[in-house]
């Protein structure tokens, strides 16, 4: 998730701005996790991704819960051989991003169609990364308002421009 929403943050603003003409700034930083890149990135271009308080954050950590969930789900799937897979723990990861989606449809509407946030941008990059690997996993079921926020926010320029490639 952090690669992409570096990228949607070039996107939106203005990579000079940011400190980003030169790659080391980030390095001498001496920073890491995409929480803290994201909230450097957005402080050097002037905050306002990161308005709207403690919930931005709350929403971010459960975009970053989500996401965690799906990646794991990925990995047993791509990498753990099949007769070594456990189907309980497969099933306990896919409740746990069902049940995220379920808490941002519940209780995150009213936020999501607030101003721009970093946690809008976590949000919109786990939906994604959820379609792209788990296609089938059927989270709009039941979450018609995240699906019908998600869909506008998978149409916006930035994040048509940071698709993974379709291969």
């Amino acid at each position: 998730m952090f690669i992409r929403s570096l990228r949607i943050g070039l996107v939106l603003g203005n990579s000079n701005q940011l400190g980003l003409d030169r790659m080391d700034n980030l390095l001498k930083a001496h920073i890491y996790d995409s929480r803290v890149i994201c909230a450097y990135l957005a402080e050097r271009a002037g905050g306002e991704l990161l308005r709207g308080g403690w919930d931005t954050k709350v929403l971010e950590a459960t975009a970053d819960g989500l996401m965690d969930a799906a990646v794991l789900l990925s990995y047993e799937a791509r990498l753990r051989p099949q007769e070594r897979q456990w189907p309980e723990w497969i099933e306990g990861q896919t409740t746990k991003v069902l049940g995220a989606c379920a808490a941002l449809n519940a209780r995150w509407m009213g936020h999501l169609a607030g101003p721009l946030t970093v946690g809008h941008i976590a949000v919109g990059c786990a939906l994604a990364y959820v379609d792209f690997r788990h296609p089938d996993m059927g989270w709009r079921k039941g979450n018609t308002a995240l699906a019908d926020w998600f869909s506008s926010v998978e149409s916006r320029p930035a994040m048509l421009a940071t698709q993974p490639p379709k291969s």
